[in-house]
């Protein structure tokens, strides 16, 4: 009796997410390959692996055995790749860089257009995401974090600091000056309570006018003049239309890192694309770190 890898996998990611669904996503496969390779085991073996329940499903002890064999497996299998790519001196074949949107959008972009059109047989997948994602699973080779604390299991260079800052329309940064005491409206992130600590310090009477789970909508509510905000300073850069409300210092803020599994340190593919992106950050660190001109900016990064 043998069980095949794809079964293993298959019974690893039903245990991890507990539904057909999620371990389809996680495989790639859709959920009645899952169900088949699921009642293919149990066929095998004589006996259920798992409790069918309204909810989804809840592992036995057998098929929590099985998700543990399967999970040395695939960490074995991780390192023969990872170290098979790590040898790979060529510059082609696939590349995935993981970075968050915001980033990308306001400053890789460029960078990741002239790397393409330097290096054209490199594969180059970029995974857009505040994610963190598995180096040693290699769901991506190269990771742009944003992070007091990114970890010791990866070979790290610290980018550049960060500072952020609370903005708002001029018309509702210069009421906010003439009168502190007058009620300064906000929009803050879901889960937050209140504004922070150190601007209430000097506009203590606040109404929160809206809760957002994104940063994008966030400076779009305060464009609009629903509220102050906060935002790191390098997206203040794009916003000449929001002004830093008087009286508030910009507050260090978690700095950038760039990582890779120490397995893929030799890797030209990896090695040349994070010089490019240290290069861009040693030319670009003070974007992070000072506060906008105050003299007219007409769009884009100043």
């Amino acid at each position: 009796m043998q069980i095949n890898w794809d079964d293993m996998r298959t019974i690893l990611a039903l245990v991890r997410g507990g539904s057909l669904a999620t371990a389809a996503l996680d495989l790639g496969v859709t959920y009645t390959t899952v169900a088949r390779r699921v009642q293919r085991v149990e066929d095998m073996l004589g006996r259920p692996l798992f409790e069918r329940r309204p909810e989804g499903y809840r592992a036995t002890e057998e098929a929590r055995d099985l998700a543990a064999a399967a999970t040395r497996m695939e960490a074995e299998e991780h390192q023969v790749m990872r170290q098979l790519a790590g040898r790979d001196q060529s510059l082609a074949g696939p590349l995935v860089l993981t970075a968050p949107q915001l980033l990308i959008q306001y400053h890789l972009a460029p960078l990741i257009a002239n790397f393409s059109r330097l290096y054209p047989d490199i594969e180059l997948t970029v995974r857009a995401t505040n994610e963190v994602l598995d180096l040693a699973r290699r769901e991506a080779d190269l990771a742009l974090r944003i992070s007091a604390s990114p970890g010791d299991s990866l070979v790290g260079h610290r980018l550049c600091g960060q500072r952020n800052a609370c903005f708002a329309t001029e018309a509702n940064a210069a009421a906010a000056a003439r009168d502190p005491d007058a009620r300064l409206n906000w929009v803050i992130y879901s889960g937050y309570d209140r504004p922070p600590d150190h601007a209430l310090a000097s506009y203590p009477n606040y109404r929160v006018r809206g809760r957002f789970d994104d940063m994008t909508a966030m400076v779009a509510a305060a464009r609009a003049g629903m509220g102050a905000v906060r935002m790191p300073l390098f997206l203040a850069r794009s916003h000449p239309d929001l002004v830093p409300l008087a009286g508030i210092s910009p507050q260090d803020y978690a700095p950038i890192w760039v990582l890779s599994h120490r397995d893929l340190m030799q890797s030209n593919k990896t090695r040349l694309l994070k010089d490019e992106i240290r290069a861009y950050f040693r030319k670009h660190h003070s974007q992070f770190t000072e506060l906008p001109d105050p003299s007219p900016r007409v769009g884009g990064v100043t």
